[in-house]
């Protein structure tokens, strides 16, 4: 059992902090509090082979593994927190979604595009009434000709994109759940009013009037949500990576104002009281990168991971978001202010306790693990409970 890179992998991750310093490091505060997603920087990425890492290369990708994504991932945030969507737009969520089912038209026609750095896409699943229950979904693909009429909408999705993978219910139960692929140029394919989340990231709700989908821009028909949420084990790796990363920047930020900062004639490192919060941060990022990597190199091994997924995001989103806010802690009024991106990462690692499976879902899913069985968050049927009562 090896716990260090592989020579390839520590080459890797040279490059791509090279990369990062030099091409990223200038203008990382500005681009923190810019509104729309930091597209100008795809073709760049695309160049130094940052997208589709996890692709075959016979679909425009790199052909690496999901260990060296989120090496990429841990890199670029060290340097620029913001970019780091950028590598996750790239290689995961929607994008290996598509690379996984689409036809070969789909990947010339859309997947390309997204890998190229010419497009962007992003996910259309949240509707106001099935958020974690995702599949109380209520937006329909109503049969038209050879293709189907999409009415609904979808809140949260990136406003910014070119296209959206959106979920869609072509018939009842989970059976009748699919998606399809939808430009936003579409006839009766409206936004509403653009909204920020605390992170200060955008967002819009998505509007569906009879939008027109071919039967060739239908990704998964009916029966393909499980393929679709099976999709989330690699997503919450992403999610997982930015969080301990976003924690390691807040952490390397933290010691270096403690070791320039003096109070009362002394450094700020030398007084315990904060010596324990490193100490503390310390043990939790080193525990959630370790769960991290297990979940990453078991997945490139083809081991079903859904437990290991579930506890290196479940750690790394909880060690993340606690590095960051020891780190304002510690680093007072300079911390908590915008001229900081401590504050920035503090609020964004606190959106991913949320986004792609919340806290306290994933604890659902793991006690059903210790339990071998399934916990069902919904009230029990009228007919059960009458049976149970006789």
């Amino acid at each position: 059992m090896d716990f260090a890179f592989t020579p390839e992998q520590q080459i890797f991750a040279d490059t791509v902090r090279a990369f990062a310093l030099r091409h990223l490091k200038d203008g990382a505060l500005e681009r923190a509090h810019e509104e729309q997603f930091p597209r100008a920087l795809k073709r760049l990425f695309h160049e130094h082979g940052l997208l589709g890492i996890t692709i075959p290369e016979a679909d425009g990708g790199q052909g690496g593994t999901l260990m060296d994504a989120v090496i990429a991932i841990e890199q670029v945030a060290l340097v620029c927190p913001r970019s780091a969507d950028i590598i996750q737009e790239g290689n995961f969520g929607a994008v290996r979604t598509l690379a996984q089912y689409a036809t070969p038209d789909q990947k010339a026609r859309f997947l390309r595009p997204i890998l190229e750095g010419r497009e962007v896409i992003a996910v259309g699943m949240t509707e106001p009434d099935a958020g974690s229950a995702t599949t109380d979904l209520k937006t329909q693909a109503v049969p038209d000709g050879n293709g189907f009429r999409i009415r609904g909408s979808k809140v949260f999705p990136n406003p910014f994109a070119d296209v959206y993978l959106v979920y869609v219910r072509f018939g009842p139960g989970v059976g009748g759940i699919g998606s399809v692929l939808i430009r936003r140029d579409a006839p009766g394919f409206t936004m509403g009013k653009t909204s920020q989340f605390m992170s200060g990231a955008a967002w819009a709700p998505l509007f569906f009037d009879n939008v027109l989908v071919p039967p060739e821009d239908v990704l998964l028909p009916a029966g393909g949500f499980k393929k679709q949420m099976s999709g989330f084990n690699a997503e919450r790796i992403g999610n997982a990576a930015r969080s301990l990363a976003y924690g390691r920047y807040c952490f390397n930020e933290a010691r270096r104002y403690a070791q320039d900062r003096q109070q009362f004639g002394r450094p700020l490192c030398e007084f315990q009281g904060l010596q324990w919060k490193f100490a503390d941060m310390l043990v939790a990022l080193e525990a959630a990168q370790l769960l991290l990597y297990r979940a990453a190199s078991n997945a490139d091994r083809g081991l079903p991971a859904p437990d290991e997924t579930t506890l290196a995001k479940l750690m790394c989103n909880r060690a993340g978001f606690d590095a960051a806010n020891e780190a304002i802690q510690i680093m007072g009024g300079l911390g908590y202010s915008r001229e900081s991106l401590v504050e920035y990462c503090f609020r964004r690692s606190r959106g991913w306790m949320i986004a792609g499976g919340s806290l306290e879902m994933l604890k659902n899913r793991l006690a059903e693990s210790v339990f071998g069985r399934r916990f069902s968050q919904r009230p029990p049927r009228a007919g059960a409970a009458a049976e149970g009562g006789a």
